[in-house]
């Protein structure tokens, strides 16, 4: 087991890591829509606070030496499933077919106030 973690997403704020590789697999943590250049939650609504958490998600499997095409699965979580639509919209942006499965869920709070968290799974 390995430990990857960068300056260039948001440092665990926690007893975690940002992402785990476990053979050919690398897990990372969810990643919430903070500025690891500030530390704090990016400003605006659905679509700025997805496209900052898959940045987070770029940044982690750049450290690995992966790219988005990597990703196998995907968690996507939610404070408000009507913000789907607008949060797939960016989603697309990160992603080219084959596209990674992905779960989508809707949660009752995320930390800091999020409106999204995302996690992934990436193959080596």
């Amino acid at each position: 087991m390995e430990t990857i973690s960068t300056k260039n997403a948001p440092a665990a704020i926690g007893p975690y890591s940002q992402a785990i590789k476990v053979g050919n697999l690398i897990y990372t943590s969810g990643q919430i829509p903070i500025d690891p250049a500030t530390g704090t939650l990016v400003a605006g609504g659905i679509k700025e606070q997805t496209r900052q958490s898959l940045l987070n998600v770029q940044a982690i499997l750049k450290e690995a030496g992966l790219s988005m095409s990597s990703v196998v699965k995907t968690t996507v979580f939610m404070a408000d499933m009507n913000d789907f639509a607008d949060m797939n919209t960016v989603y697309a942006e990160f992603f080219t077919e084959p596209y990674p499965a992905r779960s989508a869920v809707a949660v009752k709070a995320l930390p800091k106030g999020a409106l999204v968290e995302i996690e992934v799974v990436a193959a080596v």
